[in-house]
Order: C-alpha cells, then sequence, then structure tokens
C-alpha cells in the first residue's frame, strides 16, 4: 500500500498544472458492470467501492442518482488515468466514466491509435485527427461522450503515455479540422491501400471532405493480403443478414464503387449490394473490401474501413517529407486547421489543399 501512495505522489508532481486554463472537459466511458457487480477504484484518499441497484449508485452504505468523485488521478482495473471519476446507473449497469481535459485525454488516445515509432508529423497528425473525432462527439444529453475502445477510439489512459506523443500532442495544442465553422467527422483507418473511400461508400452519407483520394505512400503489412473464404463461414454469415444460400458459387465482384472497393457481389447463389455487400464483407473477417476473388480465395489490399485518413499513408507521406498540415491536406480536402476556442467553437483557421 505505500508503494502505491508513492506512486499517487509521483503522479501528483507529474500532473500538477495540468487540465487547467480552456481546456475542454470529456466524459469518458471505461467500464460498464452489471447490476450488483462491484467496481473498486483507488484515489489519492483510498479506495472506493461501488456497484448499481435498483436505485441508483451504491457507495459505502450510501445510494445516489450518481456520484462525481473529483480527483487529479485515479486506478481501475490496474490502469492509472488522468482527472477523476462519474459514477452513475443506466439501464441496470454501473458506468464508470473519466472526467478528463480533451489534451490529457489525447496522452491516451495516441498510444491505443498509432504506434510511437512513426514520424513525429504522422503523430501530430494523428493528434488533430483524434482531437477533431473527440470534440465532434461532445453530447450533453447523453451520459457519456466517448467510449474507451474500438467503437470510439482506444483509450489506455497515463498508464500509456510516452514523451514522443506527448510532443505531438503539444505541437497541435487546440488544433481541430473544420469545414464550415464546425469540426467535421475526422474519420481514420490504419491502411487505404492505396486508395482511401468515401464516406458514402462505407457510413451511407456522401461529404465534401471525405472524398476517394490515391494514396500512393501507404505502405504497411496489410498492403497486400491473402484470406481463406470458408464456405460454410460465408453462409453463416449470410443467414445472419436474412438471406437463404442455396448455391455453391464462389464469391464474383459484379460492381465497385469509385475508390474500387466491392459494391456488388454475388456468391452461394445470394447477391449483395451496396453498404449490406461491405458489410457482409467485413463480418466475413476481411481486413479491408478493397479485394478481388479468385475461387474461395480472396486477394486484398490495405485494413480498415478506408475513408478518411489512412495511418500508414500517414506515416509514408511524412517519411516522405511532408508536414502534418500537407498530410491533413491530403486526407481531408477542403477543410480548415482550426483553433480551439473555449466552449469547442472553431477560432481562426489556415486552409489546407
Amino acid at each position: 500500500m505505500r508503494g502505491f501512495f508513492r506512486l499517487f505522489l509521483l503522479l501528483l508532481a507529474l500532473f500538477s498544472g495540468r487540465g487547467q486554463g480552456q481546456d475542454l472537459w470529456l466524459r469518458v466511458l471505461l467500464r460498464e458492470a452489471p447490476l450488483g457487480q462491484e467496481v473498486v477504484l483507488r484515489l489519492p484518499e483510498g479506495k472506493v467501492r461501488a456497484w448499481a441497484t435498483p436505485q441508483g449508485v451504491a457507495v459505502e452504505g450510501r445510494v445516489y442518482p450518481f456520484l462525481d468523485l473529483p480527483a487529479p488521478y485515479f486506478v481501475l482495473g490496474g490502469r492509472v488515468y488522468r482527472g477523476g471519476v462519474r459514477l452513475l446507473a443506466r439501464g441496470r449497469k454501473l458506468l464508470v466514466v473519466n472526467l478528463v481535459s480533451l489534451e490529457d485525454y489525447l496522452l491516451g488516445v495516441l498510444p491505443g491509435e498509432m504506434p510511437e515509432g512513426f514520424p513525429l508529423e504522422a503523430l501530430k497528425a494523428q493528434a488533430v485527427v483524434a482531437r477533431t473525432f473527440a470534440v465532434s462527439r461532445l453530447n450533453p444529453k447523453a451520459p457519456y461522450d466517448l467510449c474507451a475502445d474500438e467503437r470510439c477510439q482506444v483509450y489506455l489512459g497515463f498508464s500509456a503515455e510516452k514523451e514522443r506523443y506527448r510532443a505531438a500532442v503539444a505541437a497541435t495544442r487546440g488544433q481541430v479540422l473544420s469545414y464550415g465553422g464546425r469540426a467535421i467527422s475526422a474519420l481514420y483507418h490504419a491502411d487505404s491501400g492505396g486508395m482511401t473511400a468515401g464516406n458514402e461508400e462505407v457510413f451511407g452519407q456522401a461529404l465534401p471532405y471525405l472524398r476517394p483520394r490515391p494514396d500512393p505512400y501507404a505502405k504497411g503489412p496489410k498492403s497486400l493480403w491473402r484470406m481463406r473464404v470458408e464456405k460454410a463461414r460465408a453462409a453463416k454469415v449470410l443467414r445472419a443478414l436474412g438471406f437463404r444460400p442455396a448455391g455453391e458459387d464462389p464469391p464474383r465482384v459484379l460492381e465497385r464503387s469509385p475508390s474500387g472497393r466491392v459494391w456488388r457481389v454475388r456468391l452461394l447463389g445470394v447477391e449483395l449490394r451496396g453498404l449490406e455487400a461491405g458489410r457482409f464483407l467485413r463480418l466475413l473477417g476481411l481486413p479491408s473490401t478493397l479485394v478481388e476473388f479468385q475461387g474461395f480465395e480472396a486477394l486484398g489490399r490495405g485494413l480498415g474501413h478506408g475513408v478518411g485518413l489512412s495511418q500508414w499513408g500517414a506515416k509514408g507521406m511524412a517519411e516522405a517529407g511532408y508536414g502534418h498540415r500537407e498530410i491533413l491536406g491530403h486526407y481531408f480536402p477542403g477543410t480548415f486547421l482550426s483553433d480551439l476556442l473555449l466552449g469547442g467553437l472553431p477560432g481562426p483557421a489556415l486552409a489546407l489543399r
């Protein structure tokens, strides 16, 4: 226990003066615990044990509608997080929500989203995109703004912070991408396979700054891949989507989207089109939908949905001498690099080309 509190004293020195001034504050969901399951938090003052009841949050014999625990840091599940905690019961679950400043949040996001060894300019581009993504998700009406896993952005807290990530966040402090005076839908993925996708190809809505873009610098471990499609697996996925597979024919691409991704495909006597075709291929476990088929063998390029920033492409551009502004301008054409002002409104902007 003494060692634990010595760690807290060290963290207090590291955290002093952070998260102050005009930083925005986020509510990040860290854990959902079912009714009655105990959650243990370690704060500077000691342990807090909490669980959800039908009446609210139970802590130390009392029940609250919700409970805020202000702190400079805390420990949950062996991981240290900056900021305080909000405990609340929703839908027969205990929600553990981190109350953390935007800039401190990013220090725990970059380690989960981009390798430390990537060039600094790529890390800076990732910091701007992650910051923009977070700002665009602010929702005062919801119990939290963001989750801490792949559904939102992977957030690993203080335990994962490294100096290079701190440098990237500090160098871009307050910078967000904007379009029409608002923070954009800042999407990103691992590897475009050489061509990014338009937003409508994956998510159904056309956006002027998320268009198909050549991505010649994307060279990653999944830039080229090969995968066997098992007929039994494909039939199971089709049935889960409401279809009745009845044939033995292998996948055949009938139409492609503007970026070259599968838009219409037929297999096992079933034809799928548009967003449904892409969803089917992702449910099969294919790394991307930029793929062709040789029988039941899939040969593809890239990793992820392909929309927005390509992380391996950003790495290649940085290694070729491009700065983070040029990287962002390539993947989000027509946007502006804006300074975030108090309240989340974009301030003076620099056009990206």
